[in-house]
């Protein structure tokens, strides 16, 4: 009797995409490329990522009841938050239901505030911080600066003047701005309250420091039993460093390669698998945005994101793997080879000049992409505020300066303007 074939077949794969920004968007088109199904969520229509996904439902992300509607509905094979702003309680309900989250419940849950991912980074393992402390009110605020409470505490050691204060949940730098003077906490206090998510009326005030740059280490984790799976496959991946410049606590501009000493990269690296390595485990799955300040010979850890980098939007390109792509592959378990870099790149963000409910059209993009080595991506998001970030340009170069150079000229070229009155 003749031995029956295998039959193999493959099931195409749901993901419930948590988020529909500019870097959800990009992440679903990588995702339509390999054949899997996405739901695009978040809290208004239209959002970039809604665009070019399968399905999309508009929900209040803070609300825990839609979430697990949303995951009962569609029954993802894996949930994708793409911003802080979500209601993790029920990612970690989902997650002892069975349902996979990227890169893991637990690591939504501690980076949706900034005072859990800080407060584990420094007290429980040992990564050089700047100097912070939390705040639930202007009261405690100007007390957590100088060191003084005036409703009659003791003194102690403040964080000082000049500092940064920012919520503890916010995105692209929203509320964010440096005290220099007393009569700036008031105003700080006020801006932050302005660009809070969330419920959680909490900020955290950081020591300033004089950093020298500071730079972005995409960190890929793979599931151990995925990186087992190829031979010669890591559990931990890392991207070259990405050096970047922000204003008003966003980013601007964002470059490969950062110049760096290698004993450098190497302790940056060191940290940024200590701490992955501690919210993702062993079977947990995607990349993370990991921020550091270098000082002189030191590495200052600064944030941490468990998804693809608003700076690490210049690996569109850079490398033959973008960060979306590398994400995806991890997410699905599937290999991560060697990265080949292009060389000299930079992005440069597009940003609305203007705030206003209309639609808006785009000038001068043939101009920027007459430019040799330039690409432009437009996000497509439906309306403006002042300094939205609306699109990137992308450059490559013979060094990082020229590339840099004509980026910042690709993207001066594309103006924003009002459109049509929806």
């Amino acid at each position: 009797m003749a031995a029956k074939k295998r039959r193999f077949t493959t099931r195409q794969p749901t993901i419930l995409l948590l988020g529909s920004g500019e870097l959800g968007k990009e992440f679903v088109i990588c995702a339509k490329r390999l054949g899997c199904r996405v739901i695009a969520v978040d809290r208004y229509a239209g959002a970039p990522a809604m665009q070019v996904a399968d399905e999309c439902a508009v929900i209040d992300m803070l609300d825990g009841v839609a979430i697990k509607r949303l995951a009962r509905e569609h029954a993802p094979d894996f949930v994708v938050p793409e911003i802080e702003a979500i209601r993790t309680e029920a990612l970690l309900e989902l997650e002892r239901g069975g349902t996979t989250v990227i890169p893991s419940a637990m690591a939504a849950h501690l980076t949706m505030n900034r005072d859990a991912i800080r407060s584990l980074a420094a007290e429980q393992l040992g990564l050089p911080t700047a100097r912070f402390a939390y705040a639930d009110s202007e009261a405690a605020l100007r007390a957590a600066i100088t060191g003084i409470d005036r409703r009659g505490g003791g003194g102690t050691r403040g964080i000082g003047l000049p500092c940064v204060i920012k919520p503890v949940m916010s995105s692209s730098g929203k509320g964010q701005s440096v005290a220099r003077t007393p009569a700036d906490i008031a105003k700080a206090w006020k801006y932050a309250l302005k660009g809070m998510r969330g419920d959680k009326q909490v900020v955290i005030v950081e020591e300033f420091i004089d950093f020298d740059y500071e730079i972005t280490l995409l960190t890929v984790k793979q599931r151990a039993s995925a990186s087992r799976a190829w031979r010669g496959g890591s559990a931990t991946v890392f991207v070259q460093p990405i050096g970047h410049r922000q204003e008003r606590g966003d980013y601007q501009e964002s470059w490969m390669p950062c110049p760096m000493k290698p004993g450098l990269v190497r302790e940056a690296q060191r940290m940024a698998k200590l701490i992955t390595d501690r919210i993702a485990g062993p079977e947990g799955a995607g990349i993370f945005g990991v921020e550091f300040f270098v000082k002189g010979n030191r590495v200052i850890f600064s944030e941490l994101s468990p998804r693809p980098h608003d700076t690490g939007m210049v690996t569109m390109i850079s490398q033959d793997l973008s960060q979306f792509e590398l994400h995806l592959r991890a997410v699905l378990g599937l290999p991560i080879p060697r990265i080949v870099y292009r060389g000299p790149s930079a992005s440069a963000v597009i940003l609305a000049p203007f705030g206003c409910t209309s639609e808006p059209s785009y000038r001068g993009v043939a101009d920027a992409l007459a430019i040799p080595g330039v690409a432009v991506r437009i996000f497509g998001k439906p309306s403006l505020r002042k300094y939205r970030r609306m699109g990137v340009a992308l450059a490559i170069g013979k060094s990082v300066k020229e590339a840099r150079a004509t980026a910042a000229r690709a993207a001066g070229m594309v103006r924003v303007v009002r459109g049509r009155r929806r």
